[in-house]
């Protein structure tokens, strides 16, 4: 059933019109244009579409319209205005990307897992990441780039 929503992404208030059960992932990128937020699996496994609800990492792609009543939503956009958000500049210091695909969901869970533990260790930060798949193998790289942005 197509309902009205308001929510709160990127610290601006949206309306949207939508089926109650469209996943996060479809209101960002089709209705509100938002396609820094990228469609991996569908089944929120490989965390292509990770963004924050609440400051936590999430899987867009899992949440129905209808669950974010009072919520605030962070996307790959919104972390930074200008894109110097610690983590992203680590990403470029390091340079992590590869084909780029699945890095802003690598990105947003890892400034997650700054925000909540902002000395990970390497067990740590394998810990967190690990539900996010990078199809080029640039693990090694994603981790000297959440060291590097951790010791900022």
């Amino acid at each position: 059933m197509i309902k009205k929503y308001s929510v709160k992404i990127n610290k601006k208030v949206h309306q949207v019109e939508a089926d109650e059960n469209m996943p996060l992932l479809w209101v960002l990128r089709d209705i509100l244009g938002m396609e820094g937020t990228k469609y991996g699996c569908g089944v929120g496994s490989c965390g292509a579409c990770t963004v924050h609800l609440n400051g936590e990492a999430v899987r867009s792609c899992q949440l129905p319209i209808s669950a974010l009543a009072g919520t605030e939503i962070t996307t790959i956009e919104g972390l930074s205005a200008k894109g110097d958000h610690p983590v992203q500049k680590a990403w470029v210091d390091v340079d992590v990307a590869q084909c780029g695909y699945c890095q802003s969901g690598q990105i947003m869970s890892a400034a997650a897992l700054l925000k909540n533990n902002p000395n990970p260790t390497e067990e740590d930060i394998e810990n967190f990441m690990t539900g996010n798949i990078c199809r080029c193998g640039t693990y090694t790289r994603i981790k000297k780039a959440i060291q590097l942005a951790a010791s900022k």
